[in-house]
């Protein structure tokens, strides 16, 4: 979240508070008896937007990192600690690896996911060598790392834009921390040939995932954090051509096998914002038609965008924020920044066509993860619905608060 509006936001909220590893392929195993609903016949996969657990976060888990902050308005990062409280009260210090996920943790083991795949929007490192062009720069300490890992995460794509905050060095332990905890990535790593090879999660009984990565320059990713093949870096979308498409179908094709079901996770477009651009439309289906990816798994918006459903394949194009600490910041209420959702789409095994895609509202509140309100869940159906209507489909709500979409 490096755009000029949100230190312009940080800085407003600070006065009113009254003070200033890698391999070709990464892989992770999800344990043989967790099914989804349907038996063998679905392949059930949990898809997160962004995921920021640094800063404020990182400062309330167990072992803080250096809390310094390079940001112009804000230069300790226990200071989001106090926003957050303001809003919403006392958060408990320290708290435990699995906090964050709160309510979550309840919905992710009732809908069993073969596989979790998040964007995570985080260095993972010590490292001190913050890029200077950038006024945020987001990172948590190794040590906490089993958060993650308490979300019981497969894949992280890092295909986006704070990923090299923290340079190369900051990069490549992020990498190799992930990789420890037995956490698989996508979209980033020491040379272009890493950066753009998939994770490749096996899962008992069903066959495998493939999690690629992107990222593109107007979500905020410099062009020179591009990987090169003598230079680490992020898997960067030069534009969103035909040619692109048809570079990009070529690399899928070649790493696809029979029974493969194949994720694209980009990070792409503006923070704010429900309009979806035209080129992205066009590059997602593109991808559907000539590289036979499954699910197009968007994010960067901090908010949930609209959905569509192309030839049996579910287009997220903006998940919206899952994890982050950013309550007390203000502005933006028309986009309702606090609420999320969790994305639970479930594919036919033998197709890769959509069967099911269910939803849960969250509620962000003391830096975790709250069932959503009925009047929130409704907001959210009358959001999604209105945004998910030019593209034929819509949501529907159930008694619990849960929504599953609907072709119209």
């Amino acid at each position: 979240m490096n755009r000029r509006e949100f230190l312009l936001q940080a800085g407003a909220a600070l006065v009113a508070l009254g003070g200033p590893v890698p391999a070709a392929a990464s892989s992770g195993k999800r344990r043989a008896e967790e099914r989804p609903p349907g038996g063998a016949a679905l392949r059930t996969l949990f898809l997160g937007g962004d995921v920021m657990t640094g800063r404020g976060i990182d400062q309330v888990l167990s072992r803080p990192g250096d809390p310094i902050l390079n940001e112009p308005h804000v230069k300790d990062a226990r200071r989001y600690v106090d926003l957050a409280e303001k809003v919403n009260g006392p958060i408990p210090r320290p708290v435990d690896n699995a906090y964050i996920w709160g309510d979550a943790l309840e919905e992710l083991a009732r809908a069993a996911s073969d596989v979790r795949i998040v964007n995570l929007e985080t260095a993972v490192t010590t490292s001190n060598d913050f890029s200077k062009r950038k006024g945020i720069h987001y990172r948590m300490n190794p040590a906490n790392v089993p958060c993650l890992a308490a979300g019981r995460i497969d894949c992280c794509a890092l295909a986006n834009n704070h990923v090299l905050d923290w340079g190369a060095a900051g990069l490549a332990e992020t990498l190799e921390r992930l990789r420890r905890a037995g956490i698989g990535t996508a979209g980033a790593g020491p040379s272009h040939r890493e950066a753009e090879s998939p994770a490749v999660i096996e899962v008992s009984g069903k066959g495998r995932v493939l999690v690629f990565s992107f990222g593109s320059e107007d979500s905020g990713i410099p062009r020179d954090w591009a990987a090169r093949a003598d230079r680490p870096g992020v898997n960067f979308l030069p534009d969103f051509s035909a040619r692109t498409t048809r570079r990009i179908a070529a690399m899928i094709l070649n790493a696809k096998r029979k029974g493969d079901i194949v994720v694209a996770s980009i990070h792409w477009g503006d923070n704010w914002g429900f309009q979806v651009r035209r080129e992205h439309v066009t590059f997602a289906r593109g991808l559907v038609d000539a590289a036979g990816v499954d699910v197009v798994h968007g994010h960067s918006s901090h908010h949930p965008k609209g959905i569509e459903v192309y030839r049996g394949k579910p287009i997220l194009y903006g998940c919206g924020d899952l994890i982050n600490d950013y309550e007390g910041i203000g502005g933006r209420a028309e986009f309702r920044p606090d609420l999320g959702l969790l994305y639970f789409v479930s594919l036919d095994a033998a197709s890769g066509t959509l069967s099911r895609l269910r939803m849960v509202p969250v509620r962000r509140r003391r830096f975790r993860l709250d069932r959503g309100s009925e009047e929130e869940a409704r907001w959210l159906t009358e959001t999604l619905n209105r945004q998910s209507a030019p593209f034929g489909t819509r949501v529907e709500r159930d008694r619990e608060g849960r929504l599953s979409l609907r072709l119209i």
